[in-house]
């Protein structure tokens, strides 16, 4: 099946709002875990979220890395807000932040010490700009992972997954879910981009059904 692009932003209210009270516990926590697996938790460090959505993954990581300064950026206003209304709930407001932008662009000067990623690569235009901008804020030997929707090889099989994973969710989610189906990439597309951002050396995986992951350290 050939990729079906979708539009870049899902921010409309009822969108956000949707996504922000969808149960993605599975997903962000098999994220987290992995990512966790190759971080320092006694030690400090500065963790950069790119496409942080309503900023579940960011506060999951600041709970278990209490060292750490946690940065979320995505390009949604109504996205922001809602991760911001839970950041306000959290108490962890000293340590996280979420900043607005829209990849290529950026605000940063600084390189961080980790670099994630989770379900944004299917919304882009361009889909160098996140491995670009990885290459650009990682700091040598800093953390990269990445995870997004693996594309299904037919329209049948991406509503069967939906039918699976999404019964139970408002209508909106599911129909956003089957569109990021159709515009997702698949693992060897994955790897053709890695080979061109100079990141081959990443391992690219599958933990689930529908998802690809890469992960490993960029070169120092």
């Amino acid at each position: 099946m050939q990729r079906v692009p979708e539009p870049e932003l899902m921010d409309a209210p009822a969108q956000a709002r949707a996504y922000a009270e969808a149960d993605f516990s599975e997903p962000n926590a098999l994220f987290v875990e992995r990512a966790l697996s190759h971080l320092d938790h006694a030690g400090s460090g500065q963790l950069l979220d790119l496409g942080c959505g309503p900023g579940d993954i960011c506060l999951r990581f600041a709970r278990r890395l209490p060292g750490w300064r946690i940065t979320g950026l995505d390009a949604g206003p109504n996205m922001l807000a809602l991760a911001n209304k839970a950041l306000d709930a959290s108490e962890l407001g000293e340590r996280v932040e979420f900043v607005l932008a829209r990849l290529p662009a950026h605000p940063f000067s600084q390189r961080f010490d980790a670099v994630v990623s989770n379900s944004l690569l299917h919304h882009l235009p361009d889909p160098m700009a996140l491995w670009h901008a990885i290459v650009e804020l990682a700091a040598p030997g800093a953390y990269i992972q990445v995870m997004d929707l693996h594309r299904p090889p037919d329209r049948e099989s991406a509503a069967a997954l939906v039918a699976e994973h999404a019964a139970d969710e408002a209508e909106v989610l599911r129909q956003d879910f089957y569109n990021s189906l159709l515009a997702a990439w698949t693992g060897e597309e994955i790897e053709e981009q890695l080979q061109q951002a100079g990141l081959g050396d990443l391992t690219l995986s599958r933990p689930t059904e529908r998802h690809w992951l890469v992960h490993g350290q960029i070169g120092s």
